[in-house]
């Protein structure tokens, strides 16, 4: 096994080594990527393409956000919706992103699809979206995950793996055979991007970078190419 000599004590076993010059030569460089006026479109290609070639959650995202002290918060989601008003993803209100949501309004994602080597980074304001939007698609989610939307305290302590199950077993009994309907403190946030960034591979660390940016997520988008 090669040793990466940067890496002081266990991590030179675990972390693999940059890439040789035979590592590189042997990948092949795609011609230089477009740049279309606006970037959904080019969003929307690159996560049809993620569909067909990431194993697991290709609409998986990184949300990240700020606590009550400025600090940063990371956390991977689902993207649930996207158009030109914004990214959608769905939550406990009462969680910790949650929270820091409503008291910060603004957030990052980033969009990391490994298989294609690539990467899409959003930020921009937050908003919660309509109480309709949230009943909808808390009405396509299967049962048991909508009677965990009553169950689960989330971020909060957990006593043990039981008690959330009999929490989960009360809800079920609640509920019967009748219809769940979402809770009050269950709903979902979408994401005016601001700036949008899209991120491709090429070889030697010369990736491709294409940066999109608008006032107030308003307006025409100003399009740049950036150093990698």
């Amino acid at each position: 096994m090669r040793l990466n000599r940067y890496m002081p004590g266990m991590s030179r076993d675990l972390i693999p080594p940059s890439p040789s010059e035979t590592d590189y030569a042997a990948s092949h460089a795609a011609p230089e990527l477009a740049a279309p006026d606006e970037p959904l479109g080019l969003f929307a290609q690159w996560l049809s393409e993620a569909r067909e070639k990431e194993p697991n959650d290709p609409n998986a995202m990184c949300l990240a956000t700020v606590d009550a002290g400025g600090i940063p918060d990371a956390r991977m989601v689902l993207l649930k919706d996207f158009d030109a008003e914004g990214f959608v993803f769905f939550t406990n209100l009462e969680s910790a992103k949650g929270g820091q949501l409503v008291a910060a309004p603004k957030a990052a994602l980033l969009f990391h699809w490994k298989s294609l080597r690539r990467q899409v980074r959003v930020r921009g304001a937050v908003t919660p979206v309509s109480a309709e939007e949230a009943d909808a698609y808390f009405a396509t989610r299967a049962r048991p995950a909508q009677i965990g939307a009553w169950a689960s305290a989330q971020s909060r302590p957990l006593p043990s793996r039981l008690a959330l199950e009999k929490a989960v077993a009360e809800q079920g009994l609640r509920f019967g055979l009748g219809a769940v309907p979402r809770p009050p403190h269950w709903s979902g946030f979408r994401v005016a991007p601001e700036r949008i960034e899209f991120w491709r591979d090429r070889p030697f660390r010369l990736h491709e970078r294409i940066l999109y940016a608008r006032e107030a997520g308003e307006g025409a988008w100003a399009v740049s190419r950036r150093f990698p």
